[in-house]
């Protein structure tokens, strides 16, 4: 079931969501060749339980820790560990903040030090896929509309999106209806309403759509082991342009 938000639920999340695009600029003032992702996993859940919200992904479906860290080919689902990060990496930061009864989400991929042209590029690309689709997240358009722009964007400079793995509403729960692809057919899929409030999350890989989980039962990475990027957003339906009410600022004021 499509649960619309009333406009003191979106000015809860919007809240929620300035604490989320905070904890993400202070991870990324901290990304950089040398940091393990579990020192950064703890900088994000400190900040967030100081700001008075909680990590959303902590315990959900008992995944362990308060951020998914994906490093390299890794598309989603990582768990932060060890692992030191070097130039020429790129680390996806994907967070959620639980803040007065309501969650928001948000995912960045960060390039660490030197990397290569045509990886800068994938992220741009990503990037700009997922604000294109937000742009036809207005009240009228089909979920399609969304989802085949994204796919367009991406498919124009040949790259290509991850099909099991899509975006989702966000509410009370941090996945609710409607599923949000990446890739579909213009005109079609559910009617675009006020007050939807959905993740809009490209996952975009530098060669093969295709993907596979590994044996932690969480991480999934591409199958031929090239690297992949995702960017996402929480927004709101609007009349006649999307509000988004996460925040990349904080994250490029810091980087």
């Amino acid at each position: 079931m499509v649960v619309y938000k009333t406009e003191e639920e979106i000015d809860i999340i919007r809240e929620g969501a300035q604490i989320l695009g905070k904890a993400h600029g202070e991870v990324a003032a901290h990304i950089k060749e040398g940091i393990t992702t579990l020192t950064l996993d703890k900088l994000a859940e400190e900040f967030i339980q100081d700001h008075g919200g909680r990590p959303s992904f902590k315990g959900y479906n008992d995944f362990p820790y308060s951020l998914c860290i994906s490093v390299n080919s890794a598309v989603v689902h990582g768990f932060p560990g060890s692992y030191v990060l070097k130039s020429g990496d790129i680390v996806s930061i994907d967070a959620g903040v639980f803040y007065k009864g309501y969650h928001s989400d948000s995912a960045y991929t960060h390039a660490v030090g030197e990397v290569g042209p045509e990886v800068i590029n994938l992220l741009k690309v990503t990037k700009e896929s997922l604000y294109l689709g937000i742009e036809k997240a207005v009240a009228g358009n089909r979920m399609g509309d969304v989802s085949t722009t994204i796919q367009a964007e991406v498919e124009k400079n040949r790259f290509s999106v991850v099909r099991e793995l899509v975006g989702h509403g966000i509410g009370r729960n941090l996945h609710e209806s409607p599923e949000v692809p990446n890739y579909g057919k213009r005109g079609q899929g559910l009617k675009l309403q006020s007050g939807l409030v959905i993740a809009i999350e490209p996952m975009v890989n530098l060669g093969s759509k295709n993907i596979v989980q590994e044996d932690d039962g969480w991480t999934i990475r591409t199958k031929d082991n090239k690297p992949s990027a995702h960017f996402e957003h929480t927004i709101v339906v609007r009349k006649d342009k999307a509000e988004i009410l996460t925040t990349f600022d904080y994250i490029e004021k810091r980087v």
